[in-house]
């Protein structure tokens, strides 16, 4: 009997990975991925323009905001993507993790006003009895304190400018309750986009994100094994 390298004889699931393409690249990316996985059919659905290769690798492109009556112009879905990917919005980002925040007003791509910091919040313990509930309360303390913290540098950097979407991005409870705060009450009533997975918000990583919220978000899955 032939050896397999997975349970069972079973193939290996394919892995997946995401990647952000501005609009401006997407046909390029979309002519080397046929390139690498063979002649690709394109199917356009609710959730995203899909690409199916010969090899039996798969591709889902999603737009960073939806149609709202500014549609994407083009003879094919891709290129009606691409367009949609590139025309010209303002957003909100609001990245937050416990070990620091970063809020930022950004139109295609680049940021207008930004402003990070730093906020440590214990990370959780094993530990047992009344220590254990002793730092579960400062922990608690130190979380609420940041969330007030992060909401008024929000307020601050957002006061004054206009933009059309929110981004939340980092721990997604943490920037929930960030949002929920009276502070932003004015800004969490706007339409959110994708959240971001992101590290630590430093100053790089704020602007990658502002360009990563305004390109065309890319899963591919890989040929099964």
């Amino acid at each position: 009997m032939p050896h397999s390298g997975s349970p069972a004889g079973r193939s290996a699931p394919p892995s997946s990975r995401t990647a952000f393409v501005a609009g401006l690249r997407l046909a390029g990316w979309v002519e080397r991925f046929g390139a690498s996985h063979g002649a690709l059919a394109i199917e356009d659905n609710d959730d995203g323009v899909r690409l199916l290769a010969a090899d039996g690798a798969s591709a889902l492109l999603q737009p960073p905001w939806r149609n709202d009556g500014r549609p994407g112009r083009g003879p094919g879905p891709v290129e009606r993507l691409a367009s949609l990917a590139s025309q010209p919005r303002s957003l909100g980002l609001l990245l937050v993790r416990r070990g620091g925040y970063g809020v930022a007003v950004a139109s295609e791509g680049v940021l207008r006003a930004s402003k990070t910091g730093s906020k440590y919040v214990q990370s959780r313990t094993a530990a047992g009895g009344q220590s254990q509930q002793r730092f579960a309360r400062r922990r608690s303390n130190q979380a609420d304190a940041m969330v007030e913290a992060v909401a008024e540098q929000a307020r601050l950097v957002f006061n004054g400018q206009v933009f059309e979407y929110l981004v939340p991005g980092g721990d997604r409870a943490l920037a929930d309750q960030v949002l929920e705060q009276p502070a932003l009450k004015a800004y969490a009533r706007l339409p959110r986009l994708a959240y971001l997975d992101v590290p630590d918000p430093r100053a790089a990583v704020l602007r990658k994100a502002a360009a990563d919220a305004c390109a065309v978000r890319v899963t591919v899955n890989d040929p099964p094994v």
